[in-house]
């Protein structure tokens, strides 16, 4: 008998399980992998478990029951899975700590005994008998046990004394003057010892040499590293079996930011995602790029030739693809071929995300990896040379790891019509074969009516064409009109494109034609597309939602009285200055939005750089970041919008929206302030709890039926 199909539902949101993060098993038969869901016994949490699988599709198996296991990796042998516990399941042990499990099935069992704080990320030694960890002490007034102690004398929480601009981050909270260190445990014995401390941010990247006697770091040690995002630099922290720690810098690279460095096989190279630049961090308009350099460690320790494989492109590494079934994965990836001649790496290019290697020398890699990161990359005679993508179908692929021959790579692989599953490439004679592993929402799906997108390239007001998507609700007549709904996405510097979007499928249900696009500034389209609104938003960006607004508009199948606007971060700024500048909108919705850039400059917890970003410093020249502003433009307003924020929001701070609020109501403009509490972060609409997700969807939901339906309700 045949399923009926029904359109995707509110509560599917909960419903969904999305795997992600990974790792190939050395001998490439096994893939392990982070499982997030829903409790269904606690409404508020989600859960996260290890799972694995194996390469051909079969053998699923559940290895922890969590609530809070996530990173596991596995030890050079196969033999053992290390992973991060954040939570308990009884008393006694302080949390997170890194736990290992035997891989053949087995209960795990705590190998760190850390005080109360937070573990990064951590890398197995590849003789298995070290790992390091990156972990930070809890500040000792703020621990739970400070806290219970405090509550028992009946004294007042401490004050949070300052002296750095470095103390908090949004989905972190804040840390004071605490710091990640590197450590480096016994993976016998447990027993950690700090090796590098130097990193003043904490987000520095390591990696370990190939005979586990060193770690190369990227750190940057400027006494305030947010004022100077460029000066990372390279660091070579030498770890002899007696005695302690040697740490040198490695001279020779370019100022500029550094991240995700890796060892190649050989143990001849390093190569790392960065940009020769003095001005900007990692977050930039300009492209992140891709730089190997030769390392000397005869005499003192040095790098040798140092170039960018990615010049003479116009890719960046750091081409995040938005989705609501993930958190907005920035960190670029970086994957050593097995014969350390190409390295790999994710490219995000008009909405899509790709695996591309780069040859070290110029000619292309075959395509087989290693476990460490790795691919083989001989090349093929009389084959031109540059970079070669590796995948070609439609959706955002995300490599894992390679198998120690370099024959398996992991990855996840999202599409508009489907979330997250764990896909295995198979790689051969230099081709790749992609196959799906996992189907955690299957059945789901097969239940449910998903559309897929449409693209257009549409052209802006000064007649710029950019990339613009459409859904369109199922069983509609092309010229049957529905309301129409844009959907601006965040960053600004990222990009919305083919994968699987819950929210927007779910609006497409309710019988709403959706469109969302790539203006000015996002990623994914070259390095000017994205720097065309640099120090000064509400321009070229505006220009392109003005193309997008007029090509709904005109479009036969939507009602042109019933048009709205709604967006997050950046998207919640372009609504916010869409209000304030057009009243051809029925309704809008603006969600943990910048409003106000002088007061964002200081409020945020990455405060606005002078003459990086914007010209001049804030409090000298505010003329542009005023006029950029949409607060300044909001005494036209009059579309009924819809605010949403956090107050746990550290990016874009809550009274971005509190602003908002505010000159709509004494405006007399029809709007609502919905504030989710200060346990909730800017991430919300992605990775917060399901039943506070749940609630955003349904006010939404609400705003959209009063405004664009004609149905009143008593909540809107």
């Amino acid at each position: 008998m045949p399923i009926t199909r029904t359109p995707i539902a509110l509560d599917d949101l909960t419903a969904l399980r999305i795997p992600s993060d990974p790792q190939t098993s050395p001998d490439g038969t096994r893939i392990l992998f982070t499982l997030r869901e829903a409790d269904p016994e606690k409404p508020g949490r989600s859960r996260t478990t290890l799972w694995s699988v194996g390469v051909d599709g079969g053998d699923l198996r559940q290895l922890t029951a969590g609530p809070k296991d996530s990173q596991g990796r596995w030890s050079a042998d196969g033999r053992t899975i290390a992973f991060v516990r954040s939570e308990p399941r009884g008393q006694g042990q302080i949390w997170p700590q890194l736990c290992l499990l035997p891989s053949d099935g087995g209960e795990a069992r705590p190998l760190t005994k850390f005080a109360e704080g937070a573990i990064g990320w951590f890398s197995w030694s590849p003789d298995g008998t070290r790992i390091a960890v990156s972990y930070r002490q809890t500040d000792p007034r703020f621990t739970v046990s400070a806290a219970k102690a405090r509550k028992e004398r009946g004294e007042s929480d401490p004050p949070r004394v300052l002296d750095e601009l470095w103390y908090r981050l949004d989905g972190d909270g804040y840390f004071n003057a605490a710091r990640f260190a590197l450590h480096v445990v016994d993976a016998v014995t447990g027993k950690a010892r700090v090796v590098f401390d130097g990193d003043t941010v904490g987000a520095f990247s390591a990696d370990w040499s190939p005979a586990s006697d060193a770690l190369v770091i990227t750190a940057n040690v400027e006494r305030e590293p947010l004022l100077a995002g460029w000066a990372d630099r390279l660091f070579l922290c030498e770890l002899p079996r007696s005695g302690g720690p040697r740490v040198r810098e490695l001279r020779g690279a370019p100022d500029g930011p550094k991240t995700s460095v890796l060892w190649s096989p050989d143990g001849r190279r390093l190569a790392w995602a960065g940009r020769e630049d003095r001005v900007d961090g990692l977050y930039s308009t300009e492209n992140l790029g891709l730089w190997i350099a030769d390392i000397v460690r005869t005499g003192t320790p040095a790098l040798g030739k140092v170039r960018c494989v990615t010049d003479g492109t116009d890719f960046c590494l750091m081409a995040a693809t938005l989705s609501d079934c993930a958190d907005a994965a920035f960190a670029p990836i970086v994957r050593w071929g097995r014969g350390s001649d190409c390295v790999y790496t994710r490219i995000g290019v008009c909405g899509r995300g790709h695996v591309v290697s780069f040859p070290v020398d110029g000619s292309p890699a075959t395509g087989r990896g290693t476990g460490r990161g790795a691919g083989r990359g001989s090349a093929r005679k009389g084959a031109p040379t540059g970079p070669v993508t590796h995948t070609h179908a439609a959706g955002d692929h995300i490599p894992g790891s390679f198998s120690l021959d370099g024959s398996v790579m992991s990855m996840t692989l999202t599409t508009p019509a489907s979330p997250p599953e764990i896909h295995v490439a198979r790689v051969r004679n230099g081709r790749w074969r992609v196959d799906c592993l996992t189907t955690f929402n299957q059945r789901l799906l097969a239940a449910r009516v998903v559309v897929e997108p449409v693209s257009h390239h549409v052209p802006a007001t000064d007649g710029y064409r950019s990339q613009l998507w459409e859904l369109r609700p199922p069983n509609i007549g092309g010229r049957r009109r529905t309301p129409g709904i844009l959907l601006v996405h965040g960053g600004p510097h990222a990009q919305y494109g083919e994968v699987f979007f819950h929210e927007m499928q779910l609006l497409v249900a309710q019988g709403y034609t959706v469109f969302f696009g790539n203006p000015r500034g996002s990623k994914g389209y070259g390095r000017d597309h994205c720097a065309a609104i640099r120090g000064c938003w509400g321009t070229k960006d505006w220009d392109d939602v003005q193309g997008y607004l007029s090509f709904m508009e005109q479009h036969p199948g939507i009602d042109p009285k019933r048009l709205a606007i709604a967006g997050g971060s950046y998207g919640g700024y372009m609504t916010c200055w869409a209000i304030g500048h057009t009243t051809m909108l029925r309704c809008a919705i603006t969600d943990r939005c910048v409003s106000n850039l002088l007061s964002m400059a200081g409020n945020s917890d990455y405060p606005d750089r002078p003459d990086e970003y914007w010209p001049g410093a804030v409090w000298e020249r505010w003329e542009q970041r005023w006029e950029s502003s949409p607060i300044k433009h909001m005494g036209a307003a009059r579309t009924p919008t819809l605010v949403i924020h956090s107050e746990g929001d550290l990016r874009c701070n809550i009274e971005q929206s509190e602003e908002v609020f505010t000159a709509l109501k004494t405006l007399g403009v029809p709007t609502r302030f919905v504030r989710y509490p200060a346990s909730t972060s800017h991430g919300m609409s992605r990775t917060g709890p399901p039943d506070l997700r749940r609630h955003r969807l349904t006010e939404m939901l609400t705003w959209f039926q009063r405004w664009l339906k004609g149905v009143s309700s008593r909540h809107a």
